[in-house]
């Protein structure tokens, strides 16, 4: 292993040393049972984002290569090893992930009464299948944190949800798990063709032409699901309609980018040829998830389908992004997912926060609600302008700098996709308005407390990464940069040599 200490190990494991703490000594009557859970899953899961925090302080954003590797012989036979590392590209995921964690948690703090216990074991098993799988440089442990993830979600949507919840998380379920299928037989082919699962030595492997073709499409299965892709988002607004407020933070916030972390980690790198070949494909089906899913958000009256169909139209833009594939439209896309992931997270916490109050999620239901909640409506506005791109706020940093990067290769894509700025402000604006503004008329609104002191709490954070990304971007544009180049430029060569064999082979006819 190099280095002293085996850092994103303890990271991603620790907390599963929680749900060990919990299941040990989460004993006693109901209520404590459920006041020892809470506490243990969100000490646990702080002790985590600290531990994480400390991979970005020592992270060295000179280099491209992979950083606290650890590497242990897992199945000699077939030279399956347990193999982590980070990069430039998957490092903010892990911390995206642990900062959410604890905000779930205590979000979940009086909206959960039933199964306290389960549900908090639920969040700190999700937490370490999606760090271990940003971290994962082995195509078989990555599969296995991959699919791991569907369990953990698969409960909390389908125990704690809403009305329809079973209907909603077997559809969640089935959607991604057939994409994963074809993902595996993909895996499989590489292994039978290079003799290996190790993702670094995988990218350094040319499968021809056609077999890229053949793999890259089964990759595109899976991470089309979980990005989701039009049209293979169906299954989004109902598993986020249905999901408990913390179930649908951490599937907008982190799940939703399992699939763009896949094609910048392996659609990309190991099938160039392919992903030019399938670039205008891609093109059309993100400019159509922009401006489609767009005006269906603005047609929705559930507050919560709104924002789910809003953020199948903001991963459009990282879709476009990553198969642009330059430097600016890479680090766009990276930025924008990050955004998102914090944004969105937000956005859903806002609706759980009247929820909790009135129990309806229906627009309709609201109005004038800036009376009564003015601290809400302060950081409601926040957040809605964030989605929309203001500058000054991180929605703004990834948007712009996909569409610069989009620009440079056609003008067309690029102003089909600024459209769904336009949209995106017309579909947040509108909730904004019904929501917050106008006469504060329904007798059951006139007794709504405003924010409290833990959801002020659970809303800081978010704050300020928010703002820290839209006024200081320099850090986390810095600590992608290096690897989003050499990622960029490897593309560009693979493609130029391809080129170059094309060339020299019709000359020799």
């Amino acid at each position: 292993m190099a280095g002293a200490m085996p850092l994103l190990s303890i990271t991603t494991f620790t907390p599963l040393v929680g749900v060990l703490a919990i299941l040990l000594f989460a004993r006693g009557t109901p209520e404590e049972v459920a006041r020892n859970s809470r506490w243990g899953a969100l000490w646990t899961s702080i002790f985590t984002f600290a531990i994480s925090i400390l991979i970005w302080a020592n992270f060295d954003t000179k280099t491209a290569e992979f950083q606290f590797t650890e590497k242990v012989d897992w199945i000699p036979a077939f030279k399956i090893s347990y193999h982590m590392g980070v990069d430039g590209i998957s490092m903010f995921f892990v911390l995206l992930t642990t900062l959410l964690t604890p905000v779930c948690v205590l979000a979940s703090w009086r909206a959960i009464e039933g199964r306290v216990k389960e549900y908090m074991i639920s969040f700190l098993v999700l937490e370490t299948m999606l760090v271990g799988m940003f971290c994962a440089l082995d195509l078989i442990t990555f599969y296995i944190f991959f699919e791991g993830v569907l369990i953990p979600m698969f409960l909390i949507i389908g125990v704690w949800g809403g009305p329809r919840k079973v209907y909603a998380a077997f559809k969640f379920f089935l959607f991604t798990l057939l994409g994963s299928v074809l993902m595996l037989l993909a895996i499989l082919t590489m292994y039978f063709q290079v003799g290996t699962t190790d993702i670094p030595t995988l990218m350094e492997a040319n499968f021809p032409r056609g077999l890229q073709i053949w793999m890259w499409l089964a990759f595109f299965a899976s991470f089309a699901v979980k990005v989701p892709m039009w049209p293979v988002h169906t299954w989004l607004p109902d598993a986020h309609v249905e999901a408990p407020t913390a179930g649908s933070v951490m599937l907008a916030g982190v799940l939703l980018k399992m699939g763009g972390y896949g094609f910048l980690r392996f659609s990309l790198p190991m099938m160039p040829l392919a992903s030019e070949f399938f670039t205008p494909f891609v093109f059309a089906l993100s400019i159509v998830a922009v401006i489609y899913t767009s005006l269906v958000a603005l047609a929705q009256t559930d507050m919560k389908k709104l924002i789910a169909y809003s953020s199948v139209a903001h991963m459009g833009f990282v879709t476009c992004g990553i198969f642009v594939a330059n430097q600016e439209a890479v680090a766009g896309a990276i930025i924008q997912m990050l955004s998102h992931g914090v944004v969105s997270a937000a956005l859903f916490l806002i609706v759980g926060v009247v929820y909790d109050r009135i129990h309806s999620r229906d627009i309709a239901t609201y109005g004038g609600l800036v009376h009564r909640m003015p601290v809400y409506a302060t950081v409601f506005m926040l957040f809605m302008l964030a989605s929309v791109g203001l500058p000054g706020t991180s929605g703004f940093v990834g948007e712009i700098l996909v569409l610069v990067g989009t620009f440079k290769i056609s003008t067309w894509v690029a102003a089909l996709m600024a459209t769904g700025m336009i949209l995106g402000a017309a579909y947040m604006l509108y909730l904004y308005r019904r929501v917050i503004f106008g006469e504060l008329t329904k007798e059951e609104l006139k007794e709504i407390l405003d924010l409290s002191p833990r959801e002020i709490a659970v809303f800081a954070p978010l704050i300020v990464v928010v703002l820290w990304m839209g006024i200081y971007p320099m850090p986390f544009l810095d600590a992608i940069e290096v690897s989003v180049a050499n990622l960029v430029g490897e593309y560009s060569t693979a493609l130029a040599a391809a080129d170059g064999a094309h060339f020299t082979l019709a000359g020799q006819r």
